[in-house]
């Protein structure tokens, strides 16, 4: 069975001046896809992803660091459980205050998060806008 997330996501670009997409998959060998949402406070970043959660199989993976502690849910906007329309998020107030969370611990914690997600053939999307938590590797 293939998973739902190289189905979902196609790598496809838009050329100006070109008719329809042209496929850039041959060019990347297929991989479980992850999205990566990210951008300064009030940018739309959760409305974002819920949306794109309602639309592929997804789930969310917070990135904030300071949404991934419990409480302060007004001071720092976290979306409610209203506006999460039931699509699942993790690492979302999910650790004590007074823990010392560091970003090797969200790096743990976002990876078994992420492989539990392709394990369901969902789509991860992780998003937030603390970009200390998030570091490219190739």
């Amino acid at each position: 069975m293939s998973c739902v997330c190289r189905q979902a996501v196609q790598l496809q670009v838009n050329f100006q001046g070109t008719k329809g997409n042209i496929n850039l998959e041959p060019l990347f060998p297929l991989k479980d896809k992850v999205v990566i949402v990210m951008g300064a406070t009030g940018t739309g970043k959760s409305r974002l992803t819920i949306d794109l959660a309602t639309r592929f199989p997804a789930e969310i993976v917070n990135s904030d660091k300071i949404q991934v502690f419990k409480g302060l849910d007004i001071a720092i906007n976290k979306v409610t459980e209203e506006e999460c329309k039931g699509i699942p998020h993790h690492l979302l107030g999910e650790v004590e205050s007074s823990s010392n969370f560091k970003a090797t611990d969200f790096r743990i914690r976002a990876a078994k998060a992420v492989e539990s997600i392709v394990s369901r053939d969902r789509l991860p999307i992780i998003a937030g806008g603390s970009n200390s938590y998030i570091e490219y590797h190739m």
